[in-house]
């Protein structure tokens, strides 16, 4: 069986009158990729802000690792082994790449019974940040202040400060907005060699990189799931043409 880390059972999220997530269900395996696509509103971001927390669904249960946590709150899933990126960059600009990716990691390595000690020195955090930098291939540049790294940089030092807490499961909002074609394709590297050891989520308007990384493709249309199959399947989907693909199909 694929070792599932996150699992959505019949999420559901009302405003009012408003059905902005209808009854989703879907499950994250380590080593793949699963795609969740559809046009502005189809309710991808709200859902991926249920799966980490920031929402509350009003019907439906979230599992993490087998446990329970539909009532966690982001930080305590965070802590549990879940990380996740923004559509917008979400770095201190001042700071170095190390030192983002080191409050990042410190978040997950809280030590405040330590008050002594200088939390710059904590070599665990330090060791995470490391590690995270050179996995997202920014070791090079880790005392640039982030603020001036490049667009495609700024959004790699998102995924490297996502992974300076150590999760298991990753959740990408749209991480491949605004670059170019060369940006793009280390970008869908980086993510080629995570997948082995994270289950990922990725929501993303991109359809030619969704085709080349995802294991998986979800649809969804007005809150609800048209289709969810292998990349192929869904290319083919008549429902998914009509609603979606276009031209892509």
């Amino acid at each position: 069986m694929a070792d599932v880390l996150l699992r959505g059972l019949g999420i559901t999220r009302r405003w009012g009158g408003l059905v902005a997530v209808d009854n989703v269900s879907l499950s994250l395996a380590r080593g793949a990729v699963h795609a969740v696509i559809g046009t502005n509103g189809a309710g991808k971001s709200t859902l991926i802000n249920i799966l980490s927390g920031e929402i509350e669904p009003s019907s439906g249960e979230i599992e993490l690792m087998g446990q329970q946590v539909t009532r966690w709150t982001q930080p305590r899933r965070a802590r549990a082994g879940l990380g996740r990126s923004y559509q917008r960059n979400t770095i201190y600009p001042s700071f170095s790449v190390l030192e983002n990716c080191r409050l990042a990691a410190q978040s997950r390595h809280q030590l405040a019974w330590r008050w002594w000690e200088n939390a710059q020195q904590c070599s665990l955090s330090l060791d995470a940040a490391q590690d995270a930098m050179t996995r997202a291939g920014l070791h090079s540049v880790a005392q640039r202040a982030a603020g001036l790294l490049s667009h495609g940089q700024k959004r790699q030092l998102e995924i490297a400060m996502c992974l300076a807490t150590r999760p298991e499961v990753l959740l990408l909002d749209e991480p491949l907005a605004g670059m170019g074609a060369e940006e793009t394709d280390r970008m869908l590297a980086l993510l080629d060699e995570l997948r082995a050891d994270h289950a990922i989520l990725l929501v993303e308007h991109d359809m030619d990189a969704v085709f080349r990384i995802a294991d998986r493709i979800t649809v969804m249309v007005n809150g609800a799931v048209i289709a969810s199959d292998e990349p192929q399947a869904i290319r083919n989907n008549p429902a998914v043409q009509a609603a979606y693909l276009g031209e892509h199909a």
